[in-house]
Protein backbone atom coordinates (compact mmCIF):
# COMPACT_ATOMS: atom_id res chain seq x y z
CA UNK A 1 0.00 0.00 0.00
CA UNK A 2 0.76 3.44 -0.02
CA UNK A 3 3.11 5.20 2.54
CA UNK A 4 4.44 8.02 3.77
CA UNK A 5 6.52 9.81 6.93
CA UNK A 6 7.42 12.89 8.46
CA UNK A 7 9.97 13.65 11.59
CA UNK A 8 9.17 15.08 14.36
CA UNK A 9 10.37 16.33 17.79
CA UNK A 10 9.06 16.28 21.27
CA UNK A 11 9.18 19.81 22.07
CA UNK A 12 8.43 21.41 25.90
CA UNK A 13 4.51 22.07 25.61
CA UNK A 14 4.16 18.14 24.33
CA UNK A 15 4.92 17.14 27.75
CA UNK A 16 3.15 16.47 31.10
CA UNK A 17 4.13 16.81 34.79
CA UNK A 18 5.74 13.13 34.06
CA UNK A 19 8.07 14.83 31.59
CA UNK A 20 6.83 12.82 28.84
CA UNK A 21 4.27 13.75 25.75
CA UNK A 22 0.77 14.17 26.94
CA UNK A 23 -1.54 11.64 25.66
CA UNK A 24 -3.52 13.74 23.55
CA UNK A 25 -0.85 15.52 21.73
CA UNK A 26 -0.11 11.75 19.51
CA UNK A 27 -3.41 12.76 17.78
CA UNK A 28 -1.29 15.79 16.15
CA UNK A 29 1.84 13.76 15.16
CA UNK A 30 -1.30 11.44 13.60
CA UNK A 31 -2.16 14.10 11.98
CA UNK A 32 1.07 15.33 10.53
CA UNK A 33 1.79 12.10 8.72
CA UNK A 34 -1.56 11.51 7.45
CA UNK A 35 -1.46 14.94 5.18
CA UNK A 36 1.54 14.22 3.97
CA UNK A 37 -0.19 10.23 2.95
CA UNK A 38 -2.79 12.12 1.55
CA UNK A 39 -0.64 14.74 -0.32
CA UNK A 40 1.16 12.03 -1.37
CA UNK A 41 -1.61 10.62 -2.94
CA UNK A 42 -3.01 14.36 -4.74
CA UNK A 43 -6.09 14.30 -2.43
CA UNK A 44 -4.95 16.98 0.24
CA UNK A 45 -8.13 18.93 2.18
CA UNK A 46 -8.30 20.90 -0.88
CA UNK A 47 -9.05 18.58 -3.19
CA UNK A 48 -11.19 16.93 -0.99
CA UNK A 49 -13.49 19.75 -0.83
CA UNK A 50 -13.35 20.35 -4.31
CA UNK A 51 -14.56 16.44 -4.68
CA UNK A 52 -17.17 17.59 -2.51
CA UNK A 53 -16.86 15.18 -0.11
CA UNK A 54 -15.98 16.32 4.13
CA UNK A 55 -13.92 13.49 5.80
CA UNK A 56 -14.09 13.52 9.87
CA UNK A 57 -12.46 10.82 11.57
CA UNK A 58 -15.26 8.42 13.96
CA UNK A 59 -12.55 6.16 14.80
CA UNK A 60 -9.14 6.55 16.65
CA UNK A 61 -7.04 3.63 18.44
CA UNK A 62 -3.81 4.11 20.17
CA UNK A 63 -1.55 1.67 21.65
CA UNK A 64 1.69 3.42 23.51
CA UNK A 65 4.11 1.03 23.88
CA UNK A 66 7.01 3.48 24.77
CA UNK A 67 7.11 6.94 25.85
CA UNK A 68 8.21 9.79 23.86
CA UNK A 69 10.44 12.50 25.64
CA UNK A 70 11.81 16.09 25.09
CA UNK A 71 13.82 16.36 22.53
CA UNK A 72 13.36 13.29 21.38
CA UNK A 73 13.15 12.91 17.22
CA UNK A 74 10.22 10.28 16.04
CA UNK A 75 9.58 9.21 12.37
CA UNK A 76 5.40 8.97 12.24
CA UNK A 77 4.83 6.76 9.62
CA UNK A 78 1.12 7.01 7.97
CA UNK A 79 -0.26 3.74 5.24
CA UNK A 80 -3.14 3.25 3.46
CA UNK A 81 -5.08 -0.25 4.38
CA UNK A 82 -8.59 0.76 2.94
CA UNK A 83 -9.86 3.32 1.21
CA UNK A 84 -13.04 1.62 -0.68
CA UNK A 85 -15.56 2.54 1.70
CA UNK A 86 -14.18 4.64 4.28
CA UNK A 87 -10.38 5.58 4.88
CA UNK A 88 -8.47 3.28 7.02
CA UNK A 89 -4.93 4.61 7.71
CA UNK A 90 -2.06 2.75 9.99
CA UNK A 91 0.48 4.85 11.96
CA UNK A 92 3.83 3.63 13.54
CA UNK A 93 5.71 6.01 15.53
CA UNK A 94 9.08 4.94 16.04
CA UNK A 95 12.32 6.18 17.73
CA UNK A 96 14.46 8.22 14.68
CA UNK A 97 18.14 6.83 16.09
CA UNK A 98 17.05 2.71 17.19
CA UNK A 99 13.91 2.20 15.06
CA UNK A 100 12.13 1.09 17.99
CA UNK A 101 8.51 1.02 17.84
CA UNK A 102 6.63 3.45 20.31
CA UNK A 103 3.36 4.09 19.51
CA UNK A 104 0.43 2.13 17.08
CA UNK A 105 -2.47 3.53 15.91
CA UNK A 106 -5.13 3.79 13.52
CA UNK A 107 -7.85 6.44 12.54
CA UNK A 108 -10.92 5.45 9.85
CA UNK A 109 -12.77 8.24 8.50
CA UNK A 110 -15.99 8.21 6.03
CA UNK A 111 -16.48 10.11 3.39
CA UNK A 112 -19.86 13.13 4.39
CA UNK A 113 -21.07 14.74 1.16
CA UNK A 114 -20.37 18.49 1.94
CA UNK A 115 -24.23 19.54 0.27
CA UNK A 116 -26.42 17.19 2.46
CA UNK A 117 -24.34 16.14 5.72
CA UNK A 118 -25.02 12.60 4.34
CA UNK A 119 -21.97 9.73 5.06
CA UNK A 120 -21.25 7.72 1.58
CA UNK A 121 -21.24 4.21 1.61
CA UNK A 122 -18.42 4.14 -0.82
CA UNK A 123 -15.64 6.72 -1.62
CA UNK A 124 -15.93 9.06 -4.10
CA UNK A 125 -14.58 7.81 -7.84
CA UNK A 126 -12.06 11.50 -6.87
CA UNK A 127 -10.19 9.44 -4.31
CA UNK A 128 -10.33 5.74 -5.89
CA UNK A 129 -8.89 7.16 -9.42
CA UNK A 130 -6.01 8.45 -7.30
CA UNK A 131 -5.38 5.91 -4.85
CA UNK A 132 -5.06 3.43 -7.66
CA UNK A 133 -3.22 5.39 -10.08
CA UNK A 134 -0.58 5.51 -7.62
CA UNK A 135 -0.66 1.28 -6.82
Amino acid sequence: MISAAVVCQAQFYDLDPMQVVWHGNYARFLEQARTALMEKIGYSFAEMAESGFLWPIVDLRIKYVGPVVLRQEIEVTATLKDYLNSLKIDYRITDRASGDVLTKAQTMQVAVSADTGEMALESPAALIERVEALL
